[in-house]
């Protein structure tokens, strides 16, 4: 299994490369390989850059679990080249944690709605909406993919 980096290391600070060939051997393993470790470690999301890959691939996979217990259920959703197109004016305080930062907790303010776009696994062009918690999922994982963690984010003025 792949090992999950730790904060403190330089690979999270990295910004992510885009995938130019999502169907290439090596990215489709880099999905696998992210959706095998998630579930097991109570994950709801990963980032590539969370296990030494500096590409753009995350998966969003809210599930109820010991760390997230009312966590909504969903099917694992590997998200390549993921952006936000348009997100809600309102924002909403929640509690997150990262697998990059074990052992620590925090609030961190999103918002609370957006519009993201992103390829499949196939390389099929999805737009989808969400909001709540699998919102927050998402965020919380492209941020990944620019270098940052739900630490940089915890101290904020309302």
């Amino acid at each position: 299994m792949n090992e999950i980096l730790k904060i403190g290391n330089p690979q999270l600070r990295k910004m992510a490369t885009a995938v130019d060939d999502i169907t290439h051997p090596q990215v489709q393993k880099l999905i696998d390989d992210l959706l095998s470790i998630v579930i097991p470690v109570n994950g709801v999301g990963i980032a590539a850059p969370q296990i030494n890959h500096s590409q753009r691939v995350i998966v969003v996979a809210s599930h109820p679990n010991i760390r997230y217990p009312y966590a909504p259920q969903m099917e694992a959703t590997p998200m390549i080249n993921p952006r936000i197109l348009h997100h809600s004016d309102d924002f909403v305080d929640g509690e997150e944690g990262c697998l990059s930062v074990p052992q620590q907790r925090g609030n961190v303010l999103r918002w609370r709605a957006l519009e993201v776009e992103f390829f499949d696994r196939q390389g099929a062009r999805q737009q989808r909406e969400y909001d709540g918690f699998i919102a927050r999922i998402v965020q919380h994982e492209i941020d990944h993919l620019n270098g940052i963690l739900f630490v940089d984010q915890m101290n904020y003025e309302l």
